[in-house]
C-alpha cells in the first residue's frame, strides 16, 4: 500500500513538472454546460498532442460577462493570452487600440502555416479589415435557419417535404395551418435584432448602416429604418394582429424554442446551432429545415446570411513563447478534424471548406438531413459590403433598443416607420458615443 502511494506521489509529481515545463497559456470563455465540457475535452486532447504547451480554460460566465472581465483583467495587466467574444463586440475589441494583437499577425510573425483562404468567406469577411486582414480566429459560428414541424404539416394539407420559400409563401402556408387547426400558431422566431433586423437585410442585400454597415469607418450612420425593413417589420405587426406569428420576447426571443416545441407555433427560425437542442426537444414530431424565406420582389434576394457565434481575440502584453503556443493552438483548433468534430457535436457551423468536405466524406450530412442548411445559406453568394457583416460600436445596446422599438410597434404606441426612425436616432447617438470616444 505504501509503495502504491509512493509511486502515485511519483507519477503526481512528474505530471506537475511537465506541466510546470510548459508555457501555460490562459483562455477565458463562454462556454457553459455541454458546450463548456467540449470545449474542455478539446483542450485536453490538444495538450496531451505536445508537451511545449499547455492551454488552460477558463469559464467567465456569459459574452458580456467574459468581455468585461478580459477588458478588467488588461487594465490591471492581468489578462489572459486568449478571450472568446461575441460577435457584436467585433467593434469594441478593434477600437481598443494596442490591447490585441491581430490573428493574421500573430500567425506570420510566429511562422504559423496558416491560410485565410481556408475559410468559409462569409465566416471570416465578419472579422477582417477593410484590406482583409483577419483579426480574430473564428471557432463558434451559426446563422439563423429556418425549423418546421412536419407533421403539422401534413396535418395542414402541406407537403413536409416542402418548407416555404418566401415571405409569401409564409404567409399562406401560416394561414392554412392556423385556418386548418393543426396549430394556433404558423411562425415564430428567436432574435427580432439578429435574425428579422440583421440577416434580414443582408439576406435581401440591403444595408444596415453607411461606411460598410461599419466597416469603413466609425463615422457610420444607422439606415435600417429603409423602405424594406419597414415593410417587414409592418407585415410581422400585422401577422402578429392576425395569429399567425407569435412574439418570442426581448433579448433572443427565449420562448421561440418552447413553443416550437410544444407544437404551439408550426415554424421557427432560429440559431443552426439550435439544431442540437431542437433534435433533443422535438421528440413528438419530425422536423424539416430550410433557409430563411426572402420576398420574391426584391431584386437580388436571397443573397447570403450573416454570422453570429464568436471569435478569439489575442490580447497584448505576454511573451513571444506564449504568443508561439497561442499560433500552435489556433492551428489545432482550425484543422479539419478538430472543426468537423465540434461543428457536428453542436450545429455551429464548420470554419473551413476543408471541415465542412470532411463532414460530407464521412456521410455526416447524408445521415443527418438539414444539418448544412446554414452553410449553403452563408455561402448562397460572394458576401457583399451589405451581406459581410456589421460593424457597430456600442451594438450590444443598439440591439436592446431594437427590442425595445420592436415592442413599441407590437403594443400600437409606434408605427413601424415611426419604431424604425427612433431606433436609427437613438442607434445613432450611441455610435456618435462611441466615435468620440475612440477616434
Amino acid at each position: 500500500m505504501i509503495k502504491k502511494i509512493a509511486l502515485a506521489a511519483l507519477a503526481l509529481g512528474l505530471s506537475a513538472s511537465v506541466s510546470q515545463a510548459a508555457t501555460q497559456i490562459q483562455w477565458w470563455h463562454a462556454m457553459g454546460g455541454e458546450l463548456g465540457q467540449k470545449l474542455n475535452e478539446i483542450v485536453a486532447n490538444y495538450n496531451a498532442s505536445q508537451d511545449q504547451y499547455e492551454v488552460v480554460p477558463t469559464y467567465k460566465g456569459n459574452y458580456a460577462e467574459t468581455m468585461t472581465s478580459a477588458i478588467a483583467a488588461f487594465r490591471a495587466k492581468e489578462q489572459p493570452a486568449i478571450v472568446q467574444v461575441y460577435e457584436v463586440g467585433t467593434g469594441t475589441m478593434m477600437a481598443a487600440k494596442g490591447a490585441i494583437y491581430p490573428v493574421y499577425q500573430l500567425m506570420k510573425d510566429s511562422g504559423a502555416n496558416f491560410d485565410p483562404k481556408a475559410f468559409l468567406p462569409a465566416v471570416v469577411g465578419y472579422y477582417t479589415d477593410t484590406d482583409g486582414n483577419m483579426l480574430s480566429m473564428p471557432f463558434n459560428s451559426s446563422t439563423p435557419i429556418l425549423y418546421y414541424n412536419k407533421n403539422v404539416f401534413e396535418k395542414a394539407g402541406l407537403d413536409p417535404n416542402q418548407p416555404p420559400k418566401t415571405w409569401e409563401d409564409m404567409e399562406a402556408y401560416s394561414k392554412k395551418i392556423v385556418e386548418s387547426g393543426a396549430a394556433p400558431c404558423g411562425f415564430t422566431t428567436g432574435w427580432v435584432s439578429w435574425i428579422q433586423t440583421e440577416n434580414f437585410s443582408a439576406w435581401h442585400n440591403v444595408p444596415l448602416g453607411t461606411e460598410q454597415n461599419g466597416f469603413g469607418g466609425l463615422d457610420t450612420e444607422l439606415t435600417m429604418n429603409g423602405p424594406l425593413q419597414v415593410r417587414h417589420w409592418g407585415n410581422l405587426k400585422k401577422w402578429a394582429d392576425e395569429g399567425l406569428y407569435r412574439y418570442a420576447g426581448a433579448e433572443g426571443g427565449a420562448d421561440a424554442q418552447p413553443m416550437f416545441y410544444a407544437q404551439t407555433c408550426a415554424m421557427m427560425m432560429n440559431s443552426s446551432a439550435s439544431r442540437a437542442g431542437v433534435m433533443a426537444n422535438a421528440k413528438d414530431f419530425d422536423v424539416g429545415f430550410g433557409m430563411l424565406p426572402y420576398y420574391s420582389d426584391v431584386e437580388g434576394a436571397p443573397q447570403n446570411s450573416i454570422i453570429g457565434g464568436a471569435t478569439l481575440w489575442v490580447l497584448q502584453g505576454k511573451d513571444d513563447a506564449t504568443y508561439k503556443g497561442v499560433a500552435d493552438f489556433f492551428s489545432y483548433l482550425s484543422s479539419p478534424e478538430v472543426q468537423a468534430d465540434w461543428h457536428q457535436f453542436s450545429g455551429y457551423l464548420p470554419i473551413t471548406t476543408a471541415a465542412y468536405e470532411l463532414g460530407q466524406s464521412q456521410g455526416y450530412y447524408t445521415e443527418n438531413p438539414g444539418a448544412d442548411v446554414g452553410i449553403k445559406q452563408i455561402t448562397l453568394n460572394p458576401p457583399t459590403e451589405n451581406s459581410k457583416g456589421l460593424r457597430f460600436g456600442n451594438y450590444v445596446q443598439i440591439r436592446g433598443i431594437i427590442d425595445e422599438e420592436f415592442e413599441a410597434m407590437l403594443g400600437n404606441e409606434k408605427t413601424p416607420q415611426e419604431a424604425l426612425d427612433e431606433l436609427v436616432s437613438r442607434g445613432n447617438a450611441l455610435l456618435r458615443e462611441f466615435q468620440a470616444a475612440n477616434q
